[in-house]
This record gives structure tokens, C-alpha cells and sequence, in this order.
């Protein structure tokens, strides 16, 4: 008896076997591509987990970064090389981690921050793309209730300062954060707070999410004139952690 191997192979069959052959690679070379950052995965200790999965690491790829800021080589094998204030709950992954010291401060749980470059974020003409109001001219409040030189109240009815200046993203023409200028007994200096977490009342500026006693502690942003990513994580995650971690109240339930 004869054996046909190809008897019925035609240029149908052999499209759509391309085609299968095609679409598996393609996703062999996507799901690679998405392993730059963030790989090889580690266990909540920090340690290098087991498992990696069935992909590779994909080769080493170097990026130019646009206005001159140099290169990135990715995937690195760096990680967040920087010392977390938990302890483990159980031996067990998946178990939560339990705080070790001030939370809001060591930068652990809701106020948890990514280790961004810490250099501001620009626009397409490779300038900062967000600023104060004040080293712009150009720009004034439109609608709605301008909140310089109104003060500043806290989750626990303290008057921490007032509002000294509004930051604005200039491209987006939007208002990211405003600047606080704290009283002596709050603090020294300005700070910085996320428009979002900020409530503008017609007398008051209302920030629940920490007390009077945390505004001195809030991150500081080393520009007067510029925020960078790093800075933004870290004030933005201080704020944020408040709402859990700002009094002991807060760590139950809320129903």
C-alpha cells in the first residue's frame, strides 16, 4: 500500500499552518518582551522565586532616553535595592507583612512608593513638564475657587498653614499639586500635597488623609522651581498611606 503524505496538503493547508506557526512565535516574542522589567520574580521576602515560569529572560535590550538622559539596559537583574520595615506574618508566601517601625515614614504598605529616576518628568520640548503657577505668568484660575492664602486644616481639625502656591502641569493645563507653607509649630518650609487628596472648601483647605503631627514629616521636594518622579511617588504614597496608617482608628475595618 502506498503512504501519501501530502495527498491532501494544499495551498489552503499550508496558509493556515503559517499562519498557527506565525501567531505562536508572535506570542513567544510579545510575552519575552514583557519580561524587561519586573523579572526574574522574587518571593515577599525578596529572595528569587523557584518558579520563574516557562518563558526565558529575553536578551538584554539598551534604550536611548530621549533629551540626552542617557541609556537604560533592561532586563538588568537590579532590584529595589533598598531595606523594607516588615516582618512576615507566616513562612507561607502569600501571607501578609506586618509594619516594624512608622509606616508612613518607611514607606511600606498604601504608603508604598516605587524607586522612579529621580529627575522631573518633561514634556516634548524637554522641559519640566510640571511647575509652580507663580514661575509662570501665563497662567491664572480661570473658574472655580483659587485656593492661595487659604489655610490648610488637617484630619484632626488642626491649622498646619496656608496655601502658597498652586504646581500646574503646563502641558495638561491642570493643577497637580498645591504647596503648603507650614506655621513653626507644624513644621519648616513648604510641602507639597496631590490636588486629589486636597478638598478646597470657600474658607479652608481640608487634607483628611494625616493630622497635624504628620505635615512635618511629609517628603520634601529639593526645587523650588521642579518636582521629580521620585519626589512625586514619595509624597504622593505619604499622603495615601495616611488613610490607613494616620491613627490607630483608621487600621480596623471601616464599615
Amino acid at each position: 500500500m502506498d503512504l501519501i503524505l501530502f495527498g491532501n496538503f494544499d495551498l489552503a493547508s499550508a496558509s493556515i499552518w503559517l499562519f498557527w506557526i506565525f501567531f505562536a512565535l508572535l506570542i513567544f516574542y510579545i510575552q519575552r518582551e514583557n519580561m524587561r522589567e519586573g523579572y526574574p520574580l522574587e518571593n515577599d521576602d525578596g529572595s528569587e522565586a523557584p518558579n520563574q515560569g516557562p518563558f526565558p529572560l529575553p536578551d538584554a535590550k539598551t534604550f536611548k532616553l530621549p533629551h540626552g538622559r542617557g541609556e537604560v539596559t533592561v532586563p538588568n537583574g537590579k532590584g529595589e535595592d533598598r531595606a523594607v520595615a516588615l516582618e512576615q506574618t507566616s513562612v507561607a508566601n502569600g501571607y501578609p507583612f506586618e509594619p516594624t517601625g512608622d509606616p508612613m515614614k518607611d514607606g511600606v504598605g498604601p504608603a508604598s512608593w516605587a524607586p522612579r529616576r529621580d529627575v522631573p518628568e518633561l514634556d516634548g520640548h524637554g522641559h519640566p513638564k510640571i511647575i509652580p503657577m507663580s514661575a509662570n505668568s501665563k497662567f491664572f484660575v480661570g473658574a472655580g475657587r483659587d485656593p492661595r492664602d487659604l489655610p490648610v486644616v488637617a484630619g484632626d481639625g488642626e491649622v498646619v498653614g496656608k496655601i502658597s502656591d498652586m504646581w500646574i502641569d503646563e502641558p495638561e493645563q491642570l493643577v497637580r499639586y498645591l504647596e503648603i507653607e507650614l506655621d513653626m509649630k507644624h513644621g519648616e518650609g513648604s510641602r507639597l500635597v496631590p490636588m486629589t487628596l486636597a478638598r478646597i472648601h470657600k474658607d479652608r483647605v481640608a487634607i483628611k488623609s494625616i493630622f497635624g503631627k504628620h505635615f512635618n514629616d511629609v517628603p520634601k521636594h529639593s526645587s523650588k522651581n521642579q518636582v521629580t518622579l521620585l519626589e512625586e511617588d514619595k509624597i504622593s504614597a505619604y499622603y495615601a498611606g495616611g488613610h490607613l496608617y494616620a491613627s490607630e482608628e483608621r487600621f480596623e475595618p471601616q464599615l
